[in-house]
């Protein structure tokens, strides 16, 4: 095994320990990818490492609905929904750039930082009374957006689709996250589909990546199940806050 695939094993470990908790692991990922793929194109070095990402994402799924209780006909509308909406975002990145949106979403994550801060209690709340149509309706805005931000931007995406959860619909934060991973789901093989198409995935590098995302999203699953909301709070604004300096070096790093 090369020095550079041992790094890019290590990264997709920890990436899917921190997905399967939260959400946020191509925080890891990527810059990875771009550092230790050199001479690949970006969209191929995006493109492979999709498939680790599903790969976690599965097992993390998996690991979830043994132990939250889920609203499959929700789930299956989200990912239907969600699933073109990643491959139009992804198509949407190959013809402009997605850098005047870093700075509105710097904002955004800054009061999502504060609030869950001051907010002790949030995440840790029952489900709000919708009645099934606007359940629906909430369910449908979310996957629509939330799938156009993964596949035109991608890093934060799984919490963006917890904050959602959490504040629209009222989920705390163990199902806000296992039906998360389901959405992610769907936005992954959107992508994968579309970056398979266009020969840009490097399978000898994504296949030995799956097998540790996978490992590190068991590890990340069972430890988010084993310590409950308040640990995962916890662990959301550590993430949220790690997408906030991404994003502010993005902006004014250059």
């Amino acid at each position: 095994m090369t020095y550079e695939l041992l790094i890019l094993c290590l990264a997709a470990f920890a990436a899917g320990f921190i997905d399967a908790i939260v959400g946020g692991g191509g925080l890891i990922s990527v810059p990875a990818a771009l550092i230790f793929m050199p001479g690949y194109p970006v969209a191929t070095c995006v493109g492979t490492i999709k498939i680790p990402a599903f790969c976690g994402t599965s097992l993390a799924a998996w690991k979830y609905s043994r132990h939250v209780k889920l609203n499959y006909k929700h789930l299956a509308i989200m990912g239907i929904l969600a699933m073109p909406m990643a491959v139009l975002g992804s198509s949407a990145l190959t013809q402009v750039s997605n850098d005047f949106m870093k700075p509105v979403l710097l904002v955004v994550l800054s009061g999502v930082a504060f609030y869950t801060y001051k907010k002790k209690h949030f995440g840790v709340h029952s489900e709000k009374d919708h009645s099934e149509t606007e359940h629906i309706i909430y369910a449908i805005i979310i996957s629509i957006v939330i799938g156009l931000y993964d596949g035109f931007i991608g890093p934060g995406a799984g919490s963006f689709l917890i904050l959602a959860f959490i504040t629209l619909l009222g989920y705390d934060f163990m199902k806000a996250g296992a039906t998360a991973k389901f959405v992610n789901l769907s936005t992954n093989i959107g992508s994968i589909i579309l970056f398979a198409s266009t020969g840009n995935i490097v399978y000898e590098i994504a296949l030995p990546m799956a097998v540790c995302n996978a490992t590190g999203a068991y590890f990340g699953a069972r430890l988010a199940i084993l310590r409950g909301n308040t640990f995962i709070r916890i662990f959301f604004l550590t993430v949220v806050i790690a997408v906030m300096i991404r994003f502010a070096w993005d902006v004014f790093g250059k």
